[in-house]
């Protein structure tokens, strides 16, 4: 896959408008109150496909989401492998890919397009590949840290703390 997905962005929009959808720039719909319906996109990666089913169900506006790549997310992740309890020798190639993937700050990482049809968000996402591998390291290292918010702080009792 490629490593930008700046210009499938800017073909996308092209095809949007072409085909006569209102193109909205919108936040991701992944989070949304609705039920969601993704779209294949391994085994149907064209976006074509997707916009005819789109234009077929009757849509006439289409969400469009890019995420850019910024080092908030790299420095989110070294935080987290630095209270993770992994051997030395995985801290360091993970901090390594880590470093790797910094030359990707500002790159589209990520394209997500959506309608609403009978109730549904109907989703078409695309990631780059770097961002998957980037995405599945941050589920092991959240699954892998202890989760410090189920344990009361020592010293606390019941609000109160003690200074002994």
């Amino acid at each position: 896959m490629r490593p930008n997905l700046e210009t499938l962005k800017n073909q996308i929009q092209e095809h949007l408008e072409e085909g006569g959808f209102a193109v909205f720039h919108g936040y991701s719909r992944v989070m949304d109150s609705q039920p969601l319906v993704f779209w294949d996109s391994e085994r149907y990666p064209d976006y074509k496909l997707f916009v005819s089913s789109a234009k077929a169900s009757g849509a006439k506006l289409m969400i469009l989401n890019q995420r850019e790549f910024s080092e908030d997310i790299i420095d989110d992740a070294v935080e987290q492998l630095a209270v993770s309890e992994l051997p030395v020798e995985d801290k360091r190639s993970i901090e390594r890919r880590l470093t790797e993937l910094r030359a990707y700050v500002g790159f589209t990482c990520s394209l997500e397009l959506s309608f609403d049809h009978q109730s549904r968000v109907y989703v078409f996402d695309v990631r780059t590949e770097w961002y998957e591998e980037l995405s599945n390291l941050l589920e092991d290292l959240e699954f892998l840290n202890p989760d410090d918010d189920d344990e009361p702080n020592e010293g606390t009792i019941g609000g109160y703390f003690s200074k002994n």
